[in-house]
């Protein structure tokens, strides 16, 4: 009878699993695990938005919702039956409030999505932009200070391991630690703190530098929460800190969990086998470049562990943009920094940008360009100048070429086109731009060998380069421990990523500190302290307008004059040679005017004889004038 029974059962559920795998339904399988973006906001200029929605087989459900002003406009289906893409549309007067997103598969319980409109913040505080006024600190969190022991390791993430004595794991530096500085960065005269990215990166090994996204709207639990890094940002403004986020729009991680479930074969971009981008610049340019090379540089991979958006993709440029967007304006971000920009698709470029800056027009966006001409990085910029064909919106760029430059005018040796010739070269080319002013300027970063291991540990040499940084046109970028005299090569790039010392708790030396820093390094960390404040104050170095001369008996001068006369102009003496020079001033009259005196700014002394300069080695000096 028992056996009868059982039978009996067996045969039902049989008969009812093969009527719905005959129907196709898979009515018992539908789930929705997640909306992106998880909520949005009122009154934005663009009054179209698209919610990308996940769940299995929620392709099958039927979708409804209503509120007032809220349009379903299309529910649109794709290769995978585990997305929907809706798209809505919010009048401009629609009210913050929350509504349901109802998605019903008949016979079956209705799944619900409570989703949230909220009201834009338009404190005057908020996305005050990035210019020539400031001073950027870049650091990596998990290499700067912990702040949060509890953190460091997150069970229920791919890497399990903290270690601080290897260079590939994680060493649990976090947001909090970068907020319990905000004073050392204060006294330094920094005013913008730029991060690498903080979002999650879930991958099993090295993805402490944030470049491999898993989670596109989530802070990475081993640095904060989402709450956690808005709460930044605010504190950040409260102490007179601006705030950039780095972004990447090329790539994301392996362990994404979209690309472990991709929405279409086309998310990303696809090739016979796996193949890399040749890292070259030169074929998106070329106007002989052969549409292979091109496609190489931009549809290749960056590496194997990171897929390549296709950004022809509708549906990957709406995911992306809107993911910006809810960045910005959900934490109040003041800048963007785009991570490997040459290899992005230029014609998504162009149009992300224009609805980036139509929701916020103060913010402030520069891409990464690493290389190797000025033309070269002028073809990224905004404005159409060289030719293109397309105004790719982009207001600035980092500044490779001008970094290049000074290191050969720090170490080479001065030929017609080398050594000072160089720098002197490069700065000439700077018509090339809508606006070189936009540019961030900078001596090394993660990716790079150290500035002070460039100049070979000569102290003379970074002294004058670290000159250079605070008086050249452009937005000054300090990469963290250059101040400290932190030092390596890029072989691998690790040697470069090392920690802050004093930013763990148990550190033998506290360099956050001027008593934990050694004479010299206090000598480096006054220096660019004197420099960056004076900065802060000259209207001239910030935006005033550069007159370079060419160079001449082994020196180079420019000069940054106030382009309202309020504040005082500025002159740089630049000697790269291993003798002292003597440098006669007759021939800059025409930025002189009327000088009677100048005053030294890194030493404080009074020069009351300037018709001849003394210029001691490998030495750049400052020079106020009165």
């Amino acid at each position: 009878m028992l056996n009868t029974v059982f039978l009996h059962l067996n045969m039902k559920k049989l008969l009812f699993l093969l009527m719905l795998a005959f129907t196709g339904s898979n009515l018992l399988a539908q789930k929705l695990d997640r909306i992106e973006p998880m909520f949005w906001f009122t009154g934005m200029h663009n009054p179209k938005l698209q919610l990308l929605v996940h769940g299995n087989n929620i392709a099958n459900s039927t979708v409804s919702l209503y509120y007032p002003g809220v349009q379903l406009v299309k529910v649109n289906k794709v290769e995978n039956p585990n997305y929907l893409f809706l798209d809505l549309e919010i009048a401009a007067d629609t009210k913050a409030g929350k509504f349901p997103i109802t998605f019903n598969v008949k016979g079956t319980k209705k799944l619900s999505y409570t989703y949230e409109l909220r009201n834009r913040d338009a404190s005057a505080s908020r996305i005050q932009g990035v210019t020539d006024k400031d001073v950027i600190y870049f650091l990596m969190p998990d290499r700067f200070a912990n702040g949060d022991k509890s953190n460091d390791v997150v069970k229920s993430m791919e890497e399990k391991t903290m270690n601080r004595d290897s260079m590939y794991y994680r060493h649990g530096g976090d947001i909090q630690g970068v907020m319990n500085h905000f004073d050392y960065f204060k006294e330094m005269g920094m005013t913008t703190i730029w991060m690498t990215p903080e979002i999650e990166n879930d991958e099993p090994r090295a993805s402490y530098h944030g470049y491999s996204a898993t989670d596109h709207y989530k802070i990475d639990p081993r640095f904060g929460t989402n709450e956690l890094y808005k709460t930044y940002v605010e504190k950040a403004h409260a102490n007179g800190l601006k705030v950039i986020k780095d972004i990447v729009h090329n790539h994301m991680g392996l362990h994404n969990w979209i690309y472990q479930d991709l929405p279409m074969k086309d998310w990303v971009n696809q090739w016979p086998v796996f193949t890399q981008t040749s890292y070259r610049d030169e074929p998106v340019m070329d106007p002989h470049a052969s549409a292979a090379d091109k496609k190489k540089t931009v549809d290749g991979w960056f590496v194997a562990s990171m897929p390549d958006y296709n950004e022809k993709n509708i549906y990957v440029q709406n995911f992306i943009t809107q993911n910006h967007i809810w960045w910005i304006e959900y934490a109040g971000i003041d800048g963007l920094r785009l991570d490997t920009y040459a290899y992005n698709d230029a014609e998504y470029m162009a149009d992300w940008a224009k609805k980036v800056k139509a929701e916020f027009p103060r913010l402030t966006i520069f891409g990464e360009t690493l290389v190797n001409s000025v033309p070269a990085q002028a073809f990224f910029t905004q404005g159409n100048i060289i030719n293109r064909g397309l105004d790719t919106q982009l207001p600035g760029i980092t500044d490779n070429v001008l970094k290049m430059a000074v290191y050969e005018a720090l170490n080479g040796k001065n030929e017609w086109v080398d050594g000072l010739f160089r720098l002197y070269n490069t700065l000439s080319q700077d018509f090339l731009y809508q606006d070189p002013s936009r540019n961030v300027i900078f001596w090394d970063n993660h990716d790079m060998s150290r500035f002070y291991s460039v100049v070979n540990e000569d102290f003379d040499k970074y002294k004058s380069g670290m000159a250079l940084l605070f008086t050249m046109r452009g937005i000054p970028q300090l990469y963290y421990g250059t101040e400290i005299l932190m030092k390596n090569f890029s072989n691998p790039d690790g040697l470069v990523r090392s920690d802050f010392p004093g930013g763990w708790a148990g550190d033998k030396t506290n360099k956050f500190t001027a008593a934990g820093r050694t004479p010299k390094e206090n000598e480096a960390w006054n220096l660019v302290a004197r420099l960056a404040n004076y900065r802060k104050n000259s209207t001239a170095l910030q935006s005033g307008k550069m007159t370079q001369y060419v160079p001449e008996n082994g020196m180079y001068v420019y000069f940054r004059m106030d382009k309202e006369g309020k504040g005082k102009s500025v002159m740089v003496i630049l000697n790269n040679e291993d003798k002292v020079k003597t440098l006669q001033t007759s021939r800059f009259a025409e930025s002189m005017g009327n000088t009677s005196s100048m005053v030294n700014i890194i030493s404080g002394e009074k020069l009351n004889t300037i018709k001849e300069i003394t210029v001691p080695a490998k030495t750049t000096l400052v020079l106020e004038l009165n």
